[in-house]
């Protein structure tokens, strides 16, 4: 045997024996071990206005011209005193025009369908002009008692009366009630299903057309601002302080602003930033808090 074909024996038998000697890799030694985390839903505040928004109660963000309306009490939240109004502030917290529309009754919930803003109005819906800012139309509620939040979907507008427990509709200029019985209804918001949801003194939860309704969630009652995420969440806030992210039957208290005594009232919602608007009512302006979850 020549020497070059020994040496090449040798090192091949060499390397056999090096691999049958050395630890063989298995699959948990080489397998990572994968975590999920999960992440607790925060709000981080990123501005406030000035504090001339007097007892403000709703905030609306109108996606197609990025106005954030504001609607202002300014005096009895149950009176027909002509003090109530309605501001505009943009997505920095600049307040653009001070009075846009003035001479309301304690304004509340506000919804925008056919070119126009609607209000509710202690026992009454104002529909204003999104051009001009005039009112256009007034359409008086039959037995209304303290009509409160308002949403709209393809045309219709929705509102709650919180003294009747009932949720109203306007469609084509006429008035029809919806669903009744749901106690000291507020919040009211449609899923992308046409599904109406509400806030009540049982908690959140869907209202069927006869009256009945299905539980989603039982711990956030007498809720005020309703906003349903992208994909089925919702944020719901009380209008003492407290903003909650809800996700089915479990959920998490946010922001706690009780000790400040500054109210969470009617919540607006960014969607496209993740942002969450708070009115304050008594503080008199609005807070924007960035949404993570």
């Amino acid at each position: 045997m020549n020497i070059t074909l020994k040496t090449t024996i040798l090192g091949i038998s060499s390397a056999l024996l090096f691999a049958q000697c050395s630890p063989k890799e298995t699959k948990e030694t080489t397998e990572e071990t994968v975590v999920q985390e999960v992440k607790t839903p925060t709000l981080t505040k990123i501005w406030e206005t000035d504090t001339t928004l007097t007892t403000n109660e709703s905030v609306l963000y109108d996606a197609a011209s990025g106005k954030i309306y504001v609607s202002n009490i300014e005096g009895d939240p149950r009176g027909k005193d002509g003090k109530g109004s309605i501001s505009i502030i943009d997505k920095e917290g600049n307040i653009v025009t001070q009075e846009w529309v003035t001479g309301l009754n304690a304004p509340k919930g506000m919804g925008i369908a056919n070119g126009s803003l609607y209000v509710t109005d202690i026992d009454q819906l104002i529909e204003v002009n999104l051009e001009s800012g005039k009112i256009s139309n007034k359409y008086p509620v039959e037995g209304a008692g303290f009509l409160n939040d308002l949403a709209t979907d393809d045309g219709k507008v929705y509102f709650t009366d919180m003294n009747t427990g009932k949720v109203h509709l306007l469609d084509a200029g006429k008035i029809s009630t919806v669903t009744e019985g749901h106690e000291s209804i507020n919040g009211i918001a449609i899923g992308n299903d046409g599904a109406i949801y509400g806030l009540d003194k049982s908690g959140l939860k869907i209202l069927n057309a006869d009256g009945s309704s299905e539980i989603v969630n039982k711990t956030v009652t007498g809720g005020d601002g309703l906003v349903i995420l992208a994909d089925g969440k919702y944020i719901a806030s009380r209008w003492a302080g407290e903003i909650y992210f809800v996700n089915g039957e479990e959920e998490t208290l946010m922001l706690d602003t009780k000790d400040m005594e500054s109210n969470t009232a009617d919540i607006g919602f960014i969607p496209e930033d993740n942002v969450v608007l708070v009115p304050t009512f008594f503080k008199n302006k609005v807070v924007a808090y960035k949404l993570d979850y």
